[in-house]
């Protein structure tokens, strides 16, 4: 085992001994972070970030009663069960493969996409990529199992759905939303606004449909460029929320090669759903000035990410990079985007 695969895995192993959440309803950032870290070339930061990150953390939840495969039901969108969920997911990935598993629980717990604000989605996103491209160890299966018993536990469907049938792109139809009266308010508060927003279900419906599976991972590919390319503007309206309307999607991206092709037109519906109830939720109407940036590296504006440490500024620079791959000549605007949330979010804001 390489250093940085050693890292990824101790530092894995350090955050399964810790519940996914604390001080009531936070997310625990820390799988997804390391991961990004590792990833883009700062598992030297890796254990010093953990060792101030876990200072805030909770231990995990009493377990309550096992989950079975006659009984899961029960439970799915319980948060106090959220440590059968991990047991029940952990047996479940010791007994199959993984991808196995994945492919049974994803079109059951898509419609909750939206809980916790879809964190649990993100951290299943960042498990999957690490097992498709860095390798399978123990580790990493674990931490699949503890991010789909998170999402599991914190299941919650949206108030609205939206089932892409117009003709416009991503970024034309994020712009169309109409956005919620009260934008002053709790994530949960702000999305019970939209079935009385005035236009809403129309406007979430004219991204346009899919042909294939194919053009579903088009779209979703286009949706986090338009997303991340967005914050640059309007991610004043809430620094840290409007950070999902990008990683959300991407986390939804990054597993499609890892889940039966019927599930990517599904996946994309989903995804879109979550991130255009976000942009409703939390643009603001006017834009902020154009943020001037010297010639920068993605290895550089990275380096700039781990320094500044907060976990959804890290998350968000690491979705930005994934953008500016996707061009020939790089994405200057998907950068720009990165360094306009280490401006707008305070280190250790959640």
């Amino acid at each position: 085992m390489d250093t940085t695969s050693g890292t990824l895995d101790e530092a894995l192993e350090r955050l399964h001994a810790t519940g996914p959440e604390f001080n009531g309803f936070l997310s625990n950032h820390g799988p997804m972070a390391v991961e990004a870290l590792v990833r883009h070339g700062q598992a030297r930061t890796v254990h010093r970030w953990l060792d101030d990150y876990t200072t805030r953390l909770e231990d995990t939840p009493t377990a309550r009663t096992p989950l079975t495969d006659a009984n899961w039901q029960e439970a799915l969108g319980d948060p106090s069960r959220v440590t059968d969920w991990t047991g029940y997911l952990t047996r479940q990935v010791a007994e199959r493969p993984w991808r196995e598993v994945l492919a049974t629980w994803w079109p059951r717990l898509l419609p909750g996409i939206a809980g916790a604000a879809t964190h649990p989605v993100i951290r299943v996103g960042h498990a999957v990529r690490t097992l498709l491209e860095q390798g399978e160890e123990a580790p990493r299966i674990a931490e699949l199992a503890h991010a789909l018993g998170y999402w599991a536990a914190r299941h919650t469907t949206l108030p609205v759905s939206a089932r892409p049938s117009g003709t416009l792109a991503p970024d034309d139809a994020l712009a169309a939303l109409p956005h919620v009266a009260d934008q002053r308010t709790s994530v949960v508060a702000g999305l019970a606004q939209l079935p009385d927003t005035q236009g809403w279900p129309a406007a979430a419906a004219s991204l346009r449909a899919p042909r294939n599976p194919d053009e579903a991972r088009e779209q979703l590919t286009a949706l986090v460029r338009a997303a991340t390319h967005r914050y640059l503007d309007y991610g004043h309206g809430h620094a840290v929320l409007l950070v999902h309307a990008a990683t959300a999607p991407n986390a939804v991206l990054r597993t499609l090669p890892a889940l039966p092709r019927e599930l990517w037109a599904p996946s994309l519906a989903a995804a879109w759903t979550a991130s255009a109830a976000l942009t409703s939720v939390y643009s603001p109407d006017e834009p902020l000035p154009t943020l001037t940036a010297g010639a920068l590296t993605p290895e550089e504006v990275f380096e700039r990410a781990a320094a500044h440490g907060d976990a959804h500024a890290i998350k968000l620079t690491d979705t930005a990079l994934d953008v500016a791959s996707w061009a020939a000549d790089g994405d200057d605007r998907a950068l720009r985007s990165a360094l306009r949330s280490l401006e707008l979010i305070t280190p250790g804001e959640d």
